[in-house]
């Protein structure tokens, strides 16, 4: 019981600090809390959590603020995360349904996780080496070129032009589309070329020329894979926190954001759509976010994320709220991608 109590007079320490960015005392833990104690209590249980490195005094004198230990605890034993109310699902609906492409979902999106979190928002683009290809659609052009799109599950399409050495009438290019569909529909994207290499020597002699344009164009296509791509809004609101939140200087904090290896480090533990990972102050591998807490998690349909997505603010942080954010907006643009 003692325990359950002291971690309910943690909860309370860290909510008001958040809230107020002042150092709480006991007093004032007595007089907004339904404690259920005596003041008297309150205190033993705040210097039984100081001397466990839950909480610490800033300097003499003053109340107590959660250590990044106390954080992680409050994280931990969190029974849920703050949901969304119904206002801000539908703006979210609204903002995201508007969105005409890939990269509009993911500008769209970077800025709404920072208006709704009031943290610096990452976001990163999907790779196509854990994309799939969701479709394969050739238009008739002429009887000697053919336009090839190449349709990702990732939202991203590739459009290559495609001169064929012989004739190929409109009403066979279907034949053709359905050959390569055949094989690489609902595949891994790096899959794809053993999944064709033998494909020109399934085809009578008088259609190996085409399809071997066509393969060489979508092989080309294939192993493009652009550099990873990180997008950030919301760094202006790094300079509203309070001089108690990054201790000394935010500058390690802003060189960080520059480094791009930083940023998909953040991601580098994403797994799934479904969790959220809090990674507090040194438990980021990056020195320069040691004063940062980072809220990541997947989004994509399915067990396999597409990408990443988050938000990085200093330790007292709004992390019931910033983690439904999170989580609301992850899913809004997994079921945008999958209907895309």
């Amino acid at each position: 019981m003692a325990d359950e109590r002291r971690l309910d007079v943690l909860r309370a320490i860290v909510e008001d600090y958040v809230s107020t960015n002042e150092p709480v005392g006991s007093k004032s833990l007595v007089e907004r809390h339904q404690l259920g104690v005596s003041p008297a209590t309150v205190r033993n249980d705040m210097a039984a959590l100081e001397d466990e490195g839950y909480i610490t005094q800033p300097h003499t004198s003053a109340g107590r603020v959660p250590t990044d230990k106390g954080y992680r605890l409050f994280v931990d034993r969190l029974s849920s995360v703050k949901p969304l109310s119904v206002a801000e699902r539908k703006a979210i609906d609204t903002f995201l349904a508007g969105a005409v492409d890939l990269d509009d979902v993911v500008h769209r999106t970077v800025r709404l996780l920072a208006q709704l979190t009031h943290q610096v928002a990452v976001v990163q683009y999907p790779s196509l080496s854990s994309a799939s290809v969701r479709h394969l659609e050739m238009v008739h052009i002429s009887d000697t070129r053919v336009l090839v799109v190449l349709i990702t599950d990732a939202a991203r399409v590739e459009q290559r032009m495609v001169d064929l050495p012989s004739s190929l009438p409109e009403d066979r290019v279907g034949e053709v589309r359905n050959l390569f569909n055949s094989r690489i529909a609902d595949t891994l994207l790096r899959d794809a070329p053993g999944l064709l290499a033998d494909l020109p020597d399934a085809v009578a002699p008088a259609d190996r020329g085409n399809i071997e344009a066509v393969l060489s164009t979508v092989l080309e296509t294939l192993v493009e894979h652009p550099e990873e791509r990180i997008v950030l809004a919301g760094r202006a609101n790094l300079a509203r926190t309070g001089s108690l939140d990054f201790p000394g200087t935010i500058h390690p904090v802003l060189e960080a954001l520059e480094e791009q290896v930083v940023l998909l480090r953040l991601f580098g533990e994403v797994r799934d759509a479904q969790t959220i990972r809090v990674s507090i102050g040194e438990e980021n591998v990056h020195e320069g976010l040691w004063t940062a807490s980072v809220v990541t998690t997947g989004y994509g349909a399915g067990d396999s994320p597409l990408a990443g997505l988050g938000v990085l603010g200093p330790t007292r942080m709004d992390y019931p709220g910033t983690m439904g954010a999170v989580r609301a907006v992850a899913r809004y643009v997994g079921q945008i991608l999958a209907e895309s």
